[in-house]
Parts: C-alpha cells; structure tokens; sequence
C-alpha cells in the first residue's frame, strides 16, 4: 500500500471536516437545548474529550505507519497535534468562563486546591509548548532539543485520561478505557520510551 501526496491532501480535508462538523454538532446542540437546561458541563465534557480523542489519533500514527510502511502518513500528525491543542484550549476556555466567570484569582486557587485541575493544567501546558514549536522552523532551530520536547506527548498521553477520570463523580468506565488506550499506545512505543527515559536521569 502506497499513499500519494493526493491521498495526503484528501486525508488532511477528512480530518478538517470531521473537527469542523464537531464544533458546528456542539454548537447546533447548545443553541437548540440538546444538552439540556444546564449544557455547562456536557460542553466541558464534549471539548475536553474531544482533545483526547484528536491526542490518541496523533498517538496512533506512527505504529501506523511502521506497519503498514506508510511514511506518508507522518504528514498529517502535525494537524492532529494542531486540533488536539485548539479543543484543549476549548475545552479550558468553557472551563474558566462558564464554571468560573473568568475569575482569574479564583481560576488560580481552584486549580491548586483541585487535583485534577493541576494534571489537567499540566497536559494544557505541555499541549501548548508542542503546538508552538510544532514547525519545521522550530524544529530546525531547536534541533535535537525539538525531539526531547515532543517526547512530552507521552506523559500528555498518561495524564489527560487521569485528569478525565478524576474529574467525573460517576460513570468511571469511559476514562478508564481512555487510560487502556493510552497505556497500549505507549506500550507499543516502550523501546523509544526508555531511550527517552535514560536520557532524561542522565
């Protein structure tokens, strides 16, 4: 199987319109009462899990492509990576303005007394910084410096389950199969891992 640049371009449309249809879907359904007469938190919910899901499909695409021997694939990452941190931003943005009134005094003291708002302020961080230097001339200017940083992804990958899971009072189920994604996404990564891991203690 052999991907052209054409099944490239069609392949970054694809997911352009199934993020785009995402935002209108969430948008149609709180302007017409799909989400009930609270949708604060189905709002909240409905971002944040769609910035795992966009982070997991990034994950996928290298197992992928060593597969399958699909190095085209590789392409496309950078835009998943690019969504997974623009439905982050979302997802905290409902957070800090429909829970808390853009309060920021009140936005800091929650996230330190919360737990899981500090693993989740902690993916944001990293999210942001891979987003940011997440271009070919950041990656020359960082030089190996850039892989290091983008290694960061893994520890993201950990915590935003772990954020999702602590963050419900019930119905434990769907964070906990996010985390087993997760987990088995990192495992079949765990030679790259450990290299990354020695690095870091030495």
């Amino acid at each position: 199987m052999t991907l052209l640049p054409k099944h490239t371009i069609w392949l970054k449309v694809l997911i352009h319109t199934g993020h785009i249809f995402a935002f209108l879907w969430l948008y149609f359904a709180v302007v017409n009462g799909y989400l009930g007469a609270d949708p604060v938190e189905p709002i909240i919910h409905f971002t944040g899990k769609t910035a795992i899901n966009s982070l997991l499909l990034t994950l996928l695409i290298t197992p992928v492509t060593q597969k399958f021997k699909l190095g085209a694939l590789i392409r496309v990452r950078r835009l998943l990576g690019v969504y997974c941190f623009v439905w982050a931003l979302l997802h905290l943005s409902s957070f800090a303005w429909f829970d808390l009134a853009l309060e920021w005094q009140l936005i800091g003291s929650e996230i330190i007394k919360r737990p899981y708002l500090v693993v989740g302020a902690s993916v944001w961080i990293i999210l942001f910084l891979l987003t940011l230097t997440s271009t070919q001339s950041m990656q020359r200017k960082l030089g190996k410096k850039w892989q290091q940083l983008h290694n960061w992804v893994y520890l993201a990958a950990i915590l935003a389950p772990i954020h999702y899971y602590w963050s419900v009072k019930s119905g434990i189920v769907e964070p906990v199969i996010y985390l087993m994604i997760s987990l088995l996404l990192l495992y079949l990564r765990q030679q790259k891992i450990r290299r990354w891991l020695k690095v870091k203690t030495h």
